[in-house]
């Protein structure tokens, strides 16, 4: 399944991939680890490497190649200020069309190049960077990236209008209500706010409507910690979002593109450690527990999440990839959780051991989101 790639500007050298991770978004930690993972996996006798970190500040720093210390361990989370090198020096990426040069910039120093980038690895979780943000830069700079576009990964980030385009095509995404920023400045809002929140049944899942990995996520039982739940949210995202629960089996199902289109994994069932409520940040990242690849399904229940896993990476016009999370409700019908259109690839990641259960090992995974970047064009298409 190895695709054979050269660079479309040099083809008498091999393909530079500008690995780009961390960023400013409370999901730092994993789009580290997520770098670290790949790092370890990508075919090195095929691809040019240049791990690029973003600090929490914003900083683009060049990085270390130690994928050892990205990892999560005992329960340390890392984090691109500890692999950087340097504490001063800002990567550039290109500026304009037809530039695929990487400028390293330090004080005192003159500009040093760091060389042409074929293509971006734009390995971020949440906001700037999952989320719309770090594609158009791309977009605007002419230089290929892997993933989904800017409308499409605005649109899975904020989960409100996910939900929205999704319902449109007719797809399950369950009962919630938003809560914006100014809505919940006033007491009249904040009223209206806890009046559409008890309609919604308990209990409750209160949400920031664009950020992942299960931060800032609270479940509520009672409606008097409805308001505490809502301030611990907004530390993430002023924008919030409220679901009702719902009685089911937690299901996900990677979707990758190929030649001849998107198509899907097998799935994973994620099963909750014991201690925990839900699949929040320590049970999926610290603790004990893990996703069942693949998950006990009848051969109708796979065609079924498989079709609207697909169903739904086009809904949202998904480019490369995509993690779409589902529950498998008590009746037998399915709904969407949400879509994830840039999921981790750390050792624990679903998506990358759905692929592998479905026949694509980890390093071919990475191969065939790099060719397809490569392939495709940047701007309008």
């Amino acid at each position: 399944m190895s695709i054979e790639q050269t660079s479309p500007n040099r083809p008498d050298r091999k393909p530079r991939v500008a690995l780009v991770f961390g960023g400013r978004s409370s999901e730092h930690a994993i789009s580290v680890s997520t770098a670290g993972s790949v790092l370890r996996a990508i075919d090195r006798d095929k691809y040019d490497v240049l791990p690029i970190g973003i600090t929490h500040e914003g900083r683009w720093a060049l990085t270390s190649d130690e994928p050892a210390r990205m990892a999560i361990t005992d329960g340390k989370l890392p984090d691109v200020a500890h692999v950087a090198e340097g504490v001063d020096g800002q990567v550039a990426l290109p500026a304009a069309p037809g530039n695929r040069e990487v400028v390293l910039t330090e004080p005192g120093s003159a500009p040093k190049a760091l060389g042409e980038v074929d293509v971006v690895f734009p390995l971020l979780h949440g906001p700037w960077g999952e989320d719309g943000t770090l594609q158009g830069l791309l977009e605007l700079s002419g230089v290929p990236y892997v993933g989904n576009g800017v409308l499409a990964s605005a649109a899975g980030m904020d989960k409100e209008f996910a939900k929205r385009i999704l319902a449109s095509h007719g797809l399950d995404v369950g009962r919630y209500t938003i809560v914006r920023p100014r809505e919940w400045e006033s007491e009249a809002g904040r009223a209206a706010v806890r009046e559409r929140a008890a309609e919604l049944g308990l209990p409750l899942f209160v949400k920031p409507c664009r950020a992942g990995s299960s931060i800032g996520i609270t479940k509520v039982k009672d409606l008097a910690d409805l308001d505490a739940a809502i301030e611990e949210a907004r530390r993430h995202d002023p924008k919030l979002i409220i679901e009702a629960g719902v009685t089911g089996r937690e299901i996900e199902c990677g979707v990758l593109e190929f030649e001849d289109g998107p198509r899907a994994s097998v799935a994973g069932e994620v099963l909750v450690g014991e201690g925990y409520d839900f699949y929040d940040f320590e049970a999926k990242y610290i603790d004990s527990s893990e996703v069942q690849i693949p998950a006990k399904l009848t051969a109708e229940q796979l065609a079924e999440i498989q079709r609207q896993a697909v169903e739904a990476f086009e809904a949202l016009g998904c480019e490369g990839l995509a993690r779409v999370d589902f529950f498998l409700l008590e009746d037998g019908t399915w709904m969407i959780n949400e879509i994830n259109t840039m999921p981790g690839f750390t050792p624990i990641s679903a998506f990358p051991k759905m692929w592998e259960a479905s026949g694509v090992t980890y390093p071919e995974l990475i191969d065939r989101l790099l060719g397809t970047a490569l392939r495709r064009s940047t701007g309008l298409r």
